[in-house]
């Protein structure tokens, strides 16, 4: 089915009440401006099993996180101001904002999740950010405005999980994850384990301050999981912790907060690059350079938008 939206005002209340919600079957949905607001644990803002599109609306999760994309499905965001405030629950291994991953419920067919926002905000009011697991998944993020929770626990996390709630098997239920950045700003840490791939771009003028971390908590006997992370001449990571991951191909800066350069070396003690900061960088490959071509395109709300019928204007 397809459901197109203008301008509505919608409140929820009550568990697994999304104010925005697709189900089995996939589908499209194409929402233009409005306000929308879910009270009920368990309620995103948004969940999707379906192709969803919202320009320049209102998005408040009160009680959950504020998007949920499962399997082979997507939320293009444009201009809008989302925000989540999802609580700690015992059953998760951790707390996220915006979740991509399948649930092996039936729900959604096995595939890529994508979700895109461009410009607009995006605020969590508790725990980390972005969390993939047990799926393959596609961020792509351009001119966003973030406001993080007072426990920053993670900007992304792209990890295997405890299996508490069925997502896959434990040791190998990671996420492969394809992370864009384009004249982006973004705070916290980067989690990766080896069940897991991880290719983060980070763009035109944009911005990471965090360290990038190898946590093999839910990674079982392990993998062949890489973390790889590329840096165009116009962008910057900012340090704040040691940090371990496979490859880190640099045409930009590599500093800490203090603006002292970074030491990048091999695992082997190879140093690539001898920094006055207390922060180390361990690589298994290093290169002064950046191929870009893999990094993930933007779509636009033209692309997306449906004409408004002649008796609604």
């Amino acid at each position: 089915g397809t459901l197109y939206a203008w301008d509505l005002t919608v409140n929820t209340d009550g568990e697994s009440s999304a104010a925005i919600r697709s189900d089995r079957g996939s589908g499209t949905m194409v929402v233009d401006g409005g306000s929308y607001t879910s009270n009920g644990v368990g309620s995103p803002a948004v969940y999707s099993t379906a192709d969803i599109t919202v320009n320049g609306a209102e998005l408040t999760a009160n009680g959950s996180e504020a998007v949920c994309i499962e399997g082979l499905n997507s939320v293009f965001l444009f201009d809008c101001d989302l925000t989540g405030n999802m609580s700690d629950q015992e059953q998760n291994d951790c707390t996220w904002n915006i979740i991509l991953y399948q649930s092996m419920s039936g729900d959604s067919t096995v595939g890529n999740s994508t979700f895109q926002a461009s410009g607009g905000t995006i605020t969590a009011k508790n725990g980390g950010m972005f969390y993939t697991t047990n799926t393959e998944s596609t961020i792509t993020l351009s001119d966003v405005e973030f406001v993080y929770a007072d426990e920053n626990d993670f900007f992304l996390r792209c990890t295997g999980n405890e299996n508490t709630r069925g997502w896959g098997s434990a040791g190998s239920n990671g996420a492969d994850c394809l992370f864009t950045a384009v004249n982006q700003e973004m705070e916290g840490n980067v989690i990766w384990d080896s069940i897991s791939s991880l290719e983060f771009y980070i763009t035109d003028g944009s911005a990471l301050t965090g360290a990038v971390l190898n946590d093999e908590t839910f990674a079982g006997e392990g993998g062949d999981g890489y973390c790889s992370l590329y840096i165009d001449a116009d962008s910057q990571w900012t340090v704040t912790g040691d940090s371990t991951l496979t490859s880190l191909f640099c045409e930009g800066a590599v500093l800490d907060e203090t603006g002292n350069t970074v030491t990048i070396q091999g695992i082997d003690g190879t140093v690539y690059v001898e920094g006055s900061s207390e922060y180390t960088v361990t690589v298994e490959h290093y290169q002064e350079g950046a191929d870009l071509s893999g990094a993930s395109s933007l779509e636009t709300w033209e692309e997306r938008e449906a004409e408004k019928p002649e008796e609604f204007l």
